[in-house]
């Protein structure tokens, strides 16, 4: 790897993860001068990065303007949770026929596992990086490359909403949410080689948090205004 290549890798990387957390707010114009200052980079691997993450939708750019923060509206986080119910439930019917039996029981082992630590008390982030973690291994078992790679993305857009939402679900409802339950019957289904019922288990596991997306939009806007 290039000394260039590395450098956009590094900006890129953290500049993915900025945007992510929404550390710019939404709509707000980066500063390019302070960016690379801060990232200790030159500008043109930080202008590579930032065409990167505008093209994976992380960003957005505006001609004669410059680089912008994404937007957070109820409208555009509902798209992708379609997106995403739409590639899981397909890759979870792929996965019943497709999965060989080694690989779903070691995912049902790993899950066994996972349970032990998707407990009340782990932060937000924690559980959401086990639950991601199950959702992409289960993916995985597709064989659909693509879907996996088009679900990394959608993941990485919708991390800080699902952050919100799981905090707030655990507050309100208390430690009995905190349970891998809904991904074991997704699992069985899997297991079992009945791909219409395992597609119904994600698809009943997404859309139940459908409801609460503009509730959870409010609430990010609260947090990251108030911070």
């Amino acid at each position: 790897m290039s000394k260039n290549s590395g450098s956009v890798e590094r900006a890129y990387t953290l500049l993915k993860e900025m945007a992510a957390s929404y550390e710019f707010k939404p709509d707000s114009r980066l500063n390019e001068t302070e960016l690379a200052k801060r990232l200790e980079t030159s500008r043109t691997p930080l202008r590579e990065a930032l065409n990167r993450l505008v093209a994976e939708g992380f960003l957005t750019f505006r001609s004669g303007q410059g680089f912008f923060c994404r937007s957070l509206t109820s409208a555009e986080i509902m798209d992708l949770y379609e997106a995403r119910a739409a590639i899981e439930c397909e890759a979870t019917r792929l996965a019943a026929l497709r999965a060989k039996s080694a690989d779903v029981e070691a995912l049902e082992r790993y899950l066994l596992g996972a349970g032990a630590e998707y407990q009340p008390g782990k932060s937000a982030v924690e559980l959401v990086q086990l639950d991601e973690d199950f959702h992409l291994r289960l993916a995985a078992l597709s064989g659909n490359a693509e879907m996996i790679r088009m679900l990394e993305n959608i993941y990485g857009r919708i991390r800080y909403i699902r952050l919100i939402d799981l905090k707030t679900l655990s507050e309100r409802t208390g430690p009995e949410v905190v349970t891998t339950e809904p991904h074991m019957r997704i699992l069985k289904a899997v297991k079992r080689r009945d791909p219409e019922a395992a597609q119904a288990e994600m698809r009943g596991h997404i859309e139940r948090r459908l409801e609460a997306v503009t509730e959870n939009v409010r609430n990010a806007f609260a947090q990251l205004y108030t911070a």
